[in-house]
């Protein structure tokens, strides 16, 4: 008890400092050296140095091994999945149910569990399998998706894949609490997401809008043209099963229309109304879900169009006359708005300030968002724009960000070298501190700056972590040093040296040092 007590009283100092501490000025125009710049790549564009990390650059020398990190994590299908990796994911019912059955599995458990409550207020005994349906039918599928979001980032060697993963899934977050989002997330991760983070942003945009997860989250698979009635055979398939679509559409709903523009695209100072809000979302309507494919124990995908509930009148939209032409509207809308400079802007302002700083600097914004729009939406030339800037590799830019709960759970795993042997307790672990995975309920998901995550409460947490995992692993402080290398400063490594050693793993975790990335 003793020496917890000592580990936590000795942290909370080190990361209460952090709370009141400026970066000293001193070298602040001097280049990076070339180790200093490898693991700014690591810190950055993955999830921090793992042991093997470090032997490698040395063993090759810092600048060719950065030149040859560099080549492969843009061209990710070059790095073999580890087996175990592989085995893995291909152990996860989540990963290969299609979206018919992962819906289907939620109505089975969702009527179950109402079966279950029926018979209670009838003041019968329920069946307690039933009244755990939810529970084991559901659940599951979501402990999955967290299990293959942290296992990739754990043990994938294309680790600036997984970095982008998170930044896009956030950027088109769907909050897995929302009625059936939960089954559905890992699957909108897997096709929605991750093909297209190296690819064309408007493929993904496509892919998010017609997304069964998507259209869950923001209610577009329940907006309809006003007056929709649907057919009396239709209306009583849903009103028996409302867990498909919370129950009969009864009109336009906006939700999807307005968080397209304000957070996918244009920005909230994109230059839209909220008549343009209004008439996207009538563009949209009969965007949703083929219900009948889940009543029928059918399999495959369920974005489907229903020209019954679309809105075929004319519209006005961004200063544009729109004409009915069913789908077709709708798509056109997404070209539009994946072209529009103001999407440039605001996609470029959040990657540089999520990879370079929280405030990062106009210029480089501005070089991003030229080559979003050269590029037609090339995500692959975009995050190379990043890589080929000065700021990126600056001094100022250099262990300028502060971790996110998730960002400094998987780099004390990874310099560890611990395997992710309960995912459980990692998922409480994140939601203990304020970010649990697939859990930001609002859509515009986690933030990604100091301000948000850099408050005593959380920095204690961290501390609480760090003592836990520097427990466990039994990994030698100099073993930890040598993987973090040049990331340590000297006040660090001589703080750490008065500490007695068997303390001195936690108290590194726990340091200003390692919060920083």
């Amino acid at each position: 008890m003793m020496n917890r007590r000592f580990l936590l009283g000795s942290g909370a100092a080190l990361a209460g400092a952090m709370m009141l501490a400026r970066r000293a000025p001193a070298a602040a125009l001097a280049p990076l050296s070339a180790d200093e710049r490898a693991l700014h790549a690591l810190n950055r564009l993955g999830y921090g140095p793992r042991p093997g990390d470090a032997a490698a650059i040395a063993a090759q020398g810092a600048g060719p091994w950065l030149e040859r990190f560099l080549s492969e994590q843009l061209d990710p299908r070059r790095l073999p999945q580890p087996d175990g990796l592989s085995s893995t994911l291909a152990g996860l019912d989540v990963l290969q149910l299609g979206q018919a059955e992962l819906l289907g599995r939620y109505r089975e458990a969702v009527r179950a569990a109402r079966e279950a409550r029926r018979e209670q207020a009838r003041g019968m005994t329920p069946d307690a399998d039933a009244l755990n349906a939810v529970r084991d039918k559901v659940r599951p599928l979501v402990v999955q998706a967290a299990t293959a979001r942290l296992s990739r980032a754990l043990q994938s060697p294309a680790q600036l894949e997984e970095v982008l993963a998170e930044f896009w899934f956030n950027h088109f977050n769907v909050f897995a609490g929302k009625n059936a989002v939960g089954v559905l997330v890992a699957d909108y991760e897997q096709r929605a997401i991750r093909p297209h983070v190296l690819g064309r942003f408007r493929d993904m945009l496509g892919a998010t809008a017609k997304h069964p997860a998507m259209l869950i989250y923001l209610d577009n698979a329940q907006s309809v043209v006003a007056g929709y009635e649907p057919p009396q055979r239709a209306r009583r398939l849903l009103e028996a099963n409302p867990e498909l679509k919370a129950g009969v559409p009864h009109g336009l709903n906006e939700n999807y229309a307005r968080e397209l523009m304000e957070l996918h695209t244009l920005g909230v100072d994109g230059g839209y109304t909220q008549r343009d809000v209004t008439e996207l979302a009538r563009m949209l309507t009969g965007w949703g879900l083929d219900s009948r494919k889940v009543l029928a124990g059918g399999s495959g995908d369920l974005f489907a169009f229903d020209a019954r509930k679309h809105d075929a009148g004319v519209k006005t939209w961004l200063g544009q006359t729109v004409r009915g032409a069913g789908q077709a509207e709708g798509e056109r809308a997404l070209d539009v708005l994946a072209a529009h400079p103001a999407t440039a802007r605001h996609l470029a302002f959040k990657f540089a300030q999520a990879f370079v700083a929280d405030e990062p600097p106009p210029a480089l914004v501005a070089r991003l968002a030229d080559n979003f729009r050269a590029s037609g939406g090339d995500l692959r030339e975009f995050t190379r724009t990043l890589l080929r800037a000065d700021e990126f590799w600056s001094r100022e830019a250099y262990q300028a960000k502060f971790k996110t709960p998730y960002q400094y759970l998987l780099s004390s795993l990874r310099a560890l070298d611990l395997p992710l042997a309960n995912p459980q307790s990692l998922l409480a672990a994140l939601s203990q501190a304020g970010q649990p995975l697939y859990g930001a309920a609002t859509p515009d998901g986690y933030k990604n700056t100091a301000a948000a995550w850099r408050n005593p409460e959380a920095l204690t947490q961290r501390v609480q972590l760090a003592t836990t995992l520097g427990q466990r692993s039994g990994v030698s402080p100099e073993r930890l040093g040598a993987t973090l290398g040049a990331s340590l400063s000297e006040p660090t490594r001589r703080t750490l040296a008065a500490e007695p050693p068997a303390q001195q793993v936690a108290l590194l975790l726990a340091s200003p040092d390692f919060m920083r990335r």
